[in-house]
């Protein structure tokens, strides 16, 4: 009898099969892993041409209408998060397959936001390599306590960073589009509009979801705003700030730099400019790589696959 197969898509990190979740699905399914990443339509429907289920990492590879007609024997996509933008949820139910998630979230995210923040404004990536090649002390950066940092999106993410923020003693504000004044408040934080935010933040770090309406949310306007010394650090979706503003804003000194964990296109080009871009510091999409988030996204990837075979999704997110 043959057993379902089950792709695990852009597993960069060669990590899938590491996780010992899957031994509950020995004999039950045939389990193949793909480290590199298809952009092309027709490249990415022959590789998964004879999967039943596939697994998707967030929303590394998009799953389109098109794309989806063309996995005629796809049954099971299963998405770590609860939602996944990159997947078609309407044409996915129209064509019959299961679209399962995960419930896992957890700190990966909002630590890895003040790592970034920390290294970008003291300049810590800067002065190892600088001490490696035999330089010393050659920069000079902001002390965080007594400035302000400024949160978009206070959500789960924004709210823990929020938090953090105070914990180092910085006054905070935020503002989204559907914020909660008295939650803000409760939780310390100062609601303000959009660009009072921009206008005051030594700070600006955004974590709010991708949608048309936050779409090129930080555009040039919104940039022109900040302060020439404030930093924008983005562990969001990179389409939430125009790239094209933010580069230029980098490469004329307006902002004083920018940490990014996000990108519109990812992988990042080879020949990208923000892999050269002054003032800034860059990482591949890692926020929620974290050992607790993965293994626990493992978990429930494998649970969905189990609870498929024994014909009773879970976590289903277009039933």
């Amino acid at each position: 009898m043959t057993v379902p197969a089950v792709a695990v898509l852009d597993d960069y990190q060669d990590l899938a099969r590491g996780f010992q979740s899957w031994d509950r699905l020995t004999g039950r399914i045939a389990l193949e892993t793909f480290t590199d990443h298809l952009e092309d339509d027709a490249a990415l429907a022959e590789r998964l041409a004879s999967f039943d289920v596939v697994v998707a990492m967030r929303e590394r590879t998009p799953f389109t209408r098109q794309r989806l007609e063309r996995l005629t024997n796809l049954k099971l996509l299963t998405t770590t998060g609860m939602a996944n933008a990159a997947i078609d949820i309407q044409a996915a139910r129209e064509l019959g397959v299961v679209v399962c998630g995960t419930s896992i979230g957890g700190s990966a995210t909002a630590e890895l936001t003040w790592g970034l923040i920390i290294a970008l404004t003291r300049h810590i990536c800067e002065e190892d390599r600088n001490v490696r090649e035999g330089r010393w002390q050659t920069t000079i950066g902001p002390e965080l306590a007594g400035r302000t940092l400024g949160v978009i999106g206070l959500g789960r993410l924004g709210a823990r960073v929020a938090a953090y923020g105070a914990a180092f003693e910085m006054r905070v504000v935020a503002w989204s589009q559907n914020l909660d004044v008295e939650r803000a408040r409760e939780l310390g934080v100062e609601p303000v509009g959009r660009d009072e935010l921009l206008e005051c933040a030594d700070v600006v770090s955004i974590h709010t979801r991708l949608s048309d309406r936050t779409r090129g949310l930080i555009g040039s306007r919104e940039l022109a705003v900040m302060k020439p010394t404030a930093y924008l650090v983005n562990t969001s979706r990179g389409p939430i700030i125009d790239e094209h503003a933010l580069i230029a804003a980098l490469y004329e000194n307006r902002i004083a730099g920018a940490a990014l964990d996000v990108f519109d296109e990812e992988p990042l080009p080879r020949e990208h400019p923000l892999r050269c871009a002054p003032n800034t510091l860059v990482t591949p999409h890692v926020g929620y790589a974290g050992i607790d988030t993965y293994t626990g996204f493992y978990r429930e990837i494998v649970e969905n696959i189990e609870a498929w075979l024994d014909g009773a999704p879970v976590r289903v997110l277009n039933g």
